[in-house]
């Protein structure tokens, strides 16, 4: 499992250091300031997430059961938080009628949320010796 979720980190890392650059270079010119801080806003998210991954891949203060649900509820969090963001905010430069994408945003981030919270649920009911 816990190959499987680095492996997952490191493809969303690079896929956000993609979206990144492509945000900061090819969609200057076509997007508003304000599409483009939303689009960043996507990227950030998506790369916090990565990086939460490789925490959770790496470490022994989990079981293989929480690593998995916590794999799951990022790996849905950032696809809805940070992939409804990335088709809200180009939205006019594609022509594509996102609209009915807002109410997936929050609940992507409720999916990332609950993922943190099962982290330090289970960190907290470690017994230590």
């Amino acid at each position: 499992m816990d190959k499987k979720i680095i492996a997952v980190a490191a493809f969303m890392g690079a896929v956000a250091i993609i979206l990144g650059a492509f945000g900061a270079h090819g969609l200057k010119e076509i997007l508003s300031e304000s599409q483009l801080l939303t689009f960043e806003t996507g990227v950030k998210y998506q790369m916090y997430h990565a990086l939460f991954l490789l925490f959770v891949g790496t470490t022994g203060l989990l079981s293989e059961t929480s690593k998995k649900k916590i794999l799951w509820l990022t790996g849905l969090g950032v696809l809805f938080f940070s992939g409804s963001i990335y088709l809200l905010s180009t939205a006019t430069a594609t022509g594509l009628e996102v609209k009915f994408l807002g109410p997936v945003t929050p609940i992507g981030g409720m999916l990332l949320i609950a993922a943190w919270i099962l982290l330090f649920a289970k960190i907290f009911s470690k017994k230590t010796d």
